[in-house]
């Protein structure tokens, strides 16, 4: 039983269950409803209302917007705090900037906040949703894309577009439409849809495997392994991709798998930095030959056009299959020999040059996936992270800190080169690691953040968790085909009251300077499109906006803000699709209840947590916990209920009540406090949060808590050191880590063997139960979190009480909760969620003018400090 009064915690259910917050808050009315027909009636701009609630809204749109009624002017919605944003998720289901910071201090970049904040993701996944096989109908003077919410005149045969207003006559093949015959882009269900068009992509995906083969003497069975799960991903393959393979140890090795006679591959020395035309020259690439003739037209049925020698290296995997698995199951570790004081020479660097090399001179602007298996750091060349002598440590948090690195900027600098060539290119990087040691995750982060490929970390090649984690990249639809995209470009469409601000995940700026392009800039600002290399059902951004209609401009009766989010890709059966999303919400006068009432506190938190993780990226100072402080103090002075000077009195609505603990949480998670982490672990954490939507986000911020008693069914419990009882096992995922924890007393029934004794079978479900739902947790999450077992006092608990709320502390000795001590104590000094809200209480019913310090943290920030 939790603990009463307004600010309990709220224990959150599995991540695949509703929250609990919603089966609180119940159903919200509907914001500018999609009408599907009509004439040139100006009363139809008044939408229908009916319930809904925002998962509904996220499994049809793949959307979640922080504000599901606007704001009606710039300084209302400003003062709302939380931006208008929303985030999606991208088509067939998402910080770093590759813009330099303009500011070296993280207070001073990002301060003007932004209004509408929203997660999209491009490819949700939905079952009546297939593709239409037609070209989609876009207005003539701003492009955007026939939907649902359009006004229509079904007897003149025209449609006024809700962007610019202008009237737009229906194309021919549309001229038997009416009002009992509309197609499928009007239908109010299909606000979102997806387009097959008619031009088919030129080259099928392309998939360039770069192995590291200097693994350790005491880890070959990590390159045995290796070596037998890029086999069976080759079957996984279409039959009509491109593939290739580089290795790499002292030397990098460019396999020739065109050349059939014996294993041929041309050799780069791994100490040296090659430009693209001398690796073009070495590799003897020419330009690209079209099979009509220079500036000519293509025959009908001809091949794609090529770049002569590439067919040596990229070849259909239908035609090298057994070559390359000859050549992968000969392939040995690097011979050239590491004394024992010594790393081996590996040239990471060189390998990477080559293979982005290779690609933007042979298939640019072409769907395709660079591969790359790092099984330690690179120590020569360019991108060199760390020297050969193992008496250099590689660098940590303090070392960067400190400024104490001498590779650090070099590398970071080399891979981010690489990393923009490729994504310009349409070329998706994933990084791969398997070592026990650090890779050099943090200076290579940008090739999979520029590019949206995956990353996983692993401590060895061997381990299921990576073997599990790279098929899943493979999966496939009910069709057969990869659920994966190439090559896309993500385009954002405003009505004349929202402007752009920016997005925020693992994408570059595609620099389209438009007329909704906002002042405020918030991650990749000053465009209104990006380029996304490689797009998953999964994959999820962050979209920020701001109003800008001028304070006192009356509202309009039934004035909506919309969204258009057109994401064009290359589909893996070869065909270019386009996803087109079109949303619409209300704008209401200053103060109106509704805008309160529409307030998602889940998808808020989650941007809110893009944007201080983005701001971390770029300063890993105090300013970051400061600057999310004030925003929360801000927050509650605008909705909450208050009377100044007196805490007691403080209340927040229940769409506001469980915000302040995500922002508990968030102040001590791995993405903002980098302690008993390295540098590549956060690295790898923070590509995570910003790839991942809603629901998983939350469950990385506060991670779900199930107990399990017996006699008794599972529930959800509080995060909190008072879950932690003898007689109970707790079932944790904090997405990277599943942990079954036993309490004491279970721990010695386990142990005594209880449970393999007739009449214990009670005590046998106990220990069952909570194995059975980690592993409907492990179904379908990508990357493979590590699964724990361990028992109260054991060594690997420390991942259970890192994340619980020490109620109960060493300090205390008793629950803060108030009575006798409940749980079991927390050594720590950090602060607990009650006090948190204390102070919290406290700093928003103070005169503004008054001084207040709170307790610290583990980093011995201030909490809820306020500066001018």
């Amino acid at each position: 039983m939790g603990p009463q009064g307004q600010y309990q915690q709220h224990p959150q259910h599995q991540h695949q269950q509703q929250h609990p917050q919603h089966a609180q808050q119940g159903a919200y009315p509907s914001q500018g409803q999609p009408q599907g027909q009509g004439g040139l009636d100006p009363q139809q701009q008044a939408p229908p209302q009916r319930a809904f609630d925002y998962e509904d809204v996220e499994d049809r749109d793949g959307v979640r917007l922080s504000w599901n009624v606007f704001a009606g002017s710039r300084i209302e919605s400003t003062r709302t705090v939380v931006p208008i944003a929303a985030v999606r998720h991208p088509p067939g289901s998402s910080p770093h900037q590759c813009r330099p910071p303009r500011s070296p201090r993280c207070a001073d970049v990002l301060t003007p906040f932004p209004d509408h904040p929203q997660l999209y993701t491009p490819l949700k996944e939905r079952a009546d949703l297939p593709p239409v096989l037609y070209e989609p109908v876009t207005c003539k003077t701003c492009r955007a894309i026939l939907n649902p919410y359009c006004q229509i005149d079904v007897r003149g045969k025209l449609w006024i577009c809700p962007f610019c207003l202008q009237r737009n006559a229906f194309p021919p093949h549309y001229k038997d439409i009416s009002s009992n015959n509309l197609p499928a882009e009007l239908l109010p269900k299909y606000t979102t849809i997806e387009y097959t068009l008619s031009r088919p992509a030129q080259v099928p995906p392309i998939f360039l495997y770069v192995v590291d083969t200097c693994l350790d003497e005491d880890d070959l069975k990590a390159l045995k392994a290796l070596k037998e799960t890029i086999i069976v991903s080759l079957s996984l393959l279409p039959p009509q991709a491109l593939v290739g393979l580089i290795t790499y140890g002292t030397m990098a090795q460019v396999h020739e798998l065109g050349y059939s006679e014996c294993p041929k591959s041309f050799v780069f020395r791994g100490s040296k930095e090659y430009s693209t035309k001398q690796i073009t020259e070495m590799l003897g690439l020419t330009a690209a030959i079209r099979p009509g003739g220079p500036g000519g037209p293509a025959p009908p049925n001809a091949p794609p056009p090529t770049v002569q020698g590439a067919a040596r290296f990229l070849l259909p995997i239908s035609q090298v299959e057994y070559g390359l698995t000859n050549v992968l199951e000969n392939l040995q570790k690097d011979a050239w020999p590491v004394a024992s004081d010594k790393r081996a020479q590996r040239c990471t660097g060189v390998a990477m040059s080559v293979a982005v090399g290779l690609m933007e001179s042979s298939f640019p602007n072409t769907g395709a996936r660079i591969m790359l298996f790092a099984g330690g750091p690179a120590t020569e060349g360019p991108g060199m992270v760390v020297g050969v002598e193992l008496r250099e440590p590689i660098r940590s948090h303090h070392d960067i800190e400190r400024d104490n690195v001498r590779y650090f900027k070099r590398a970071s600098k080399f891979y981010e080169s690489l990393a923009r060539r490729a994504a310009q290119n349409g070329h998706a990087i994933d990084v791969y690691a398997g070592c026990l040691d650090q890779v050099g995750l943090l200076e290579m982060k940008s090739l999979a953040n520029y590019t949206n490929g995956y990353m996983i970390l692993a401590d060895s090649f061997n381990m299921s968790l990576f073997k599990q984690s790279f098929q899943r990249v493979f999966v496939k639809d009910e069709q057969g085909h990869l659920q994966m995209g190439f090559n896309a470009t993500f385009d954002v469409q405003t009505t004349k009251e929202l402007k752009v601000s920016g997005l925020i995940g693992h994408a570059i700026s595609a620099n389209k300077k438009s007329n909704w392009v906002g002042e405020t800039e918030i991650g990749l600002g000053q465009t209104s499109a990006w380029k996304i290399c490689s797009l998953s059902p999964k994959t999820s951004n962050a979209l920020y906006f701001e109003v800008v209609t001028p304070a006192g401009q009356p509202l309009q009766p039934g004035a909506r803000g919309m969204i258009q989010f057109v994401t064009h890709y290359q589909h893996s059966s070869g065909q270019y699709r386009l996803r087109v999303t079109t949303i619409a919400r209300n704008f209401a006068e200053a103060g109106h209840p509704s805008i309160s009432e529409n307030f998602d506190q889940e998808a808020a938190a989650v941007l809110m947590a893009r944007i201080a993780v983005f701001k971390a990226e770029i300063d890993d100072s105090p300013d970051v916990l400061r600057w999310l402080d004030r925003m929360l103090i801000r927050l509650c002075q605008k909705f909450a209920e208050y009377r100044k000077d007196d805490p007691s009195s403080f209340r927040l609505n229940e769409n506001f009540m469980i915000y302040p603990q995500f922002m508990f949480h968030l102040r001590r998670s791995q993405f903002l406090q980098v302690f008993n982490n390295s540098p590549d672990e956060t690295a790898y954490y923070r590509h995570i949060l910003n790839s991942e939507d809603v629901n998983n986000s939350l469950v990385m911020i506060q991670p779900t808590l199930m107990s399990y008693a017996l006699e008794q069914p599972p529930e959800a419990v509080l995060l909190d050191s008072i879950s932690i009882q003898p007689e109970t096992v707790l079932l944790l995922d904090t997405f990277f880590h599943i942990l079954i924890f036993h309490g004491e007393t279970v721990a010695q029934w386990r142990r005594a063997g209880y449970h393999e004794q007739e009449g214990y079978e009670n005590l046998a479900k106990l220990l069952d139960d909570p194995k059975e739902d980690a592993q409907d947790l492990l179904l379908d999450r990508f990357p493979i979190p590590r699964y724990v077992v361990t028992d109260q006092g054991g060594s690997q608990a420390r991942f259970l009480l890192s994340k619980l709320n020490p109620s109960t502390t060493h300090v205390s000795g008793t629950s803060q909760y108030g009575g006798a001590p409940q749980g079991a104590a927390i050594f720590t000094d950090d602060v607990s969620l009650q006090i948190f809200m204390e102070h919290l209480k406290k700093r928003v019913g103070c005169a503004l003018s008054k001084p207040f310090h709170a307790v610290t943290d583990r980093s011995f920030v201030p909490l809820l400090t306020d500066s001018p």
